[in-house]
């Protein structure tokens, strides 16, 4: 099982898979089927601290409740379930379609040229597809070719993944407008806080490493900040603030020619040797180590 949050629900990446993810620009897709299936097609309820998920469900339907409100999945639908968000599903048997699970950092990536794409990704929501003006055999080609695209190694494949998420983002944005204020409601105040300290992070992160500073700029105390991580994402502050520069180091590593300690000042450690070994406390292997074996694993 996945870790628990406050309260002991479940937290997963995939629902029901054992550890954690590492790669914080995962994005997964599977058929619905695959998970909900083999668990009579009840999917308990649990939630993803770092991962936030789209669905398509084409044929058949069911409920779903998300925090406390319960909504019926028409067919076809879409359904989006924003990151920490506590959802338990019960789909009816024979239920088709696909669920696309990706990590706030490939959110990010993904909606950098539009924040309204984020936006409508963070607002949990049920919404049908009929009588939208937003094309139904659009919809389920932009899953079908993400899924295609991820199950088949081939040139260019990360390229193409992400303009197909792309794709299903601008569908979220879409359908998010036309059905106005159908969404549900965000749940509480912690949540809230989670989500401005997230987005304070992204702001940040190079250069100010203290709590007291966010506590600060979010009008909370540290205590009130880490209750809320805790119970929302199942980690504390720190924890957050940390992954958040391991994010940003491994994709200069992966992705950059730069040496280590240009990778360390990028961003925001002043002495290479303690980012090296704030890095292998961390991650388990040296940055230098790190890079070779991604670049392995892409080879």
């Amino acid at each position: 099982m996945g870790s628990l949050a406050a309260g002991g629900i479940p937290l997963y990446y995939l629902y029901g898979d054992q550890g954690a993810d590492v790669d914080l620009d995962f994005l997964h897709i599977e058929p619905l089927r695959d998970r909900s299936g083999p668990n009579d097609w009840r999917i308990r309820p649990h939630a993803h601290p770092d991962h936030m998920q789209v669905l398509l469900v084409r044929e058949g339907g069911g409920t779903i409740r998300m925090e406390d409100q319960i909504s019926f999945i028409p067919a076809p639908a879409i359904m989006v379930v924003p990151a920490g968000i506590v959802h338990q599903i019960d789909f009816d048997p024979g239920t088709d379609g696909y669920v696309v699970t990706a990590a706030l950092g490939c959110l990010k990536a993904a909606s950098s040229s539009d924040p309204r794409l984020e936006t409508a990704a963070s607002r949990p929501a049920v919404y049908p597809i009929e009588g939208t003006g937003v094309s139904i055999p659009a919809v389920v080609d932009t899953f079908h070719w993400l899924h295609r695209e991820f199950i088949w190694s081939a040139p260019g494949r990360r390229i193409s993944m992400m303009a197909h998420y792309m794709r299903l983002l601008v569908i979220v944005l879409r359908l998010n407008i036309t059905h106005d204020e159908t969404g549900i409601s965000t749940p509480d105040r912690g949540y809230d806080l989670l989500l401005r300290y997230r987005a304070l992070l992204e702001r940040h992160f190079r250069t100010e490493r203290s709590l007291t500073f966010y506590a600060k700029e979010l009008a909370a105390t540290q205590a009130r900040l880490n209750a809320a991580c805790k119970a929302r994402a199942g980690k504390t502050a720190s924890d957050l603030l940390y992954e958040r520069l391991l994010m940003e180091a491994k994709r200069y590593l992966v992705y950059t020619e730069s040496s280590v300690a240009q990778v360390a000042h990028m961003t925001g450690f002043d002495d290479p040797a303690y980012f090296n070994r704030f890095f292998t406390q961390r991650v388990g292997i040296s940055p230098g180590t790190y890079r070779k074996q991604a670049a392995r694993h892409d080879s």
